[in-house]
């Protein structure tokens, strides 16, 4: 017996900003030459994003009337750890209350019904924290368990998912409500590297909820069967994906060495995945890639040996949304759950510090 996802909802805050117009920041923010504004052109250019979200307005509107970064040369006074995570608390709770909403409105279950809640983030954090804010806001059940996953990067749902499999497998009666809410443009960095360039033309804002049931659950038999979980550690590339607290927001360290150690060990994890799941890879429908990059889904595209078109929703979410981090893949299976036919299996990988490979293999239901 398993466990069924059996609805996701998803949100984003109300700012959103063509590509192109967060460059004009970026370019501004950093202060580059005459020398490095065409190679970071370039850089927003290859991107494969057109559009992103951000809790922040500043990111599209003139220096002068900027409320969160100052307004002064290289954004004097440039916000700290505190003022970013006062914002993280204000704004996760509204996005995160909406995605719940959305997953509602596709659901047979009442909120109040939900026996248990977890929420995910590596971008924020207080206490008393945003699973109790839900609570309020959403009248759940106060007496309801509460687990919080933090910190893990964008892998971060795939642990959340077994969590919610654990628990719908030990108790069939079980109801679990995940929520994931990810405000990365809060830790924006205006030096002039090439990693904060990167994080800076890729990271993006968004919330999801996910509803996890039991499959016996009759009332609730449609979704996504969570049928195989598979972890792979490939030490080698430990520090090429790092994520710090720093003293003006969390400071991102990201190689250009991640696609080529990801291409290098991505078909070893599908095979492992594939054994562990007793199918073969060529059983395998769908497949949904959290894309970490434009780079990262090309690298596994050819070394999974994929069709041209297998690809097109974790494309479609990267150019429209950017990297939501731990929030982007729930966007990616949202619209194949709506697209897939019963019994297609999907194949999902996502990636984040260690390095991690995380993966799953689903059914349609």
């Amino acid at each position: 017996m398993a466990s069924i996802i059996s609805a996701i909802g998803t949100a984003n805050p109300v700012n959103r900003f063509a590509q192109n117009i967060l460059f004009d920041f970026m370019a501004d923010a950093h202060q580059l030459d005459a020398k490095d504004m065409p190679r970071l052109r370039k850089l927003y250019d290859v991107s494969g994003i057109e559009y992103r979200h951000s809790v922040i307005a500043d990111f599209g509107v003139p220096r002068g009337t900027y409320s969160f970064f100052g307004n002064y040369e290289k954004l004097e006074p440039f916000p700290g750890t505190k003022q970013r995570s006062a914002l993280y608390e204000q704004s996760a709770k509204y996005i995160a209350v909406e995605a719940v909403g959305n997953l509602l409105k596709s659901s047979d279950i009442e909120a109040g019904e939900f026996t248990h809640l977890i929420t995910v983030s590596c971008t924020g954090m207080y206490a008393p924290g945003l699973d109790i804010d839900l609570i309020e806001a959403l009248k759940l059940n106060k007496s309801m368990e509460r687990t919080c996953i933090n910190f893990m990067g964008c892998y971060g749902a795939f642990n959340a998912l077994k969590i919610a499999d654990y628990i719908c497998r030990a108790d069939h009666s079980a109801k679990v409500l995940i929520v994931d809410v990810e405000l990365c443009t809060l830790h924006f960095q205006r030096e002039n590297t090439m990693e904060n360039w990167v994080a800076n033309s890729l990271f993006a804002d968004g919330a999801a909820a996910v509803a996890v049931v039991h499959e016996s659950d009759s009332q609730l038999r449609s979704g996504f069967l969570l049928k195989t979980f598979h972890n792979s550690l490939l030490t080698e590339g430990r520090d090429e994906m790092a994520w710090r607290i720093g003293d003006t927001g969390f400071e991102m360290n990201l190689s250009a060495r991640v696609p080529k150690n990801i291409s290098k060990n991505i078909c070893a994890v599908a095979d492992s995945l594939s054994q562990k799941a007793g199918i073969n890879r060529s059983a395998v429908n769908h497949t949904a890639i959290h894309p970490g990059g434009r780079r990262i889904l090309e690298v596994c595209e050819e070394m999974l040996e994929l069709p041209e078109e297998a690809l097109d929703h974790s494309y479609d979410v990267l150019k429209n949304f950017g990297n939501m981090s731990s929030v982007t893949i729930l966007f990616i299976l949202k619209r194949l759950m709506e697209q897939s036919a019963p019994a297609e299996k999907v194949m999902s990988f996502a990636f984040g510090p260690g390095l991690t490979v995380e993966s799953m293999l689903l059914e349609v239901v």
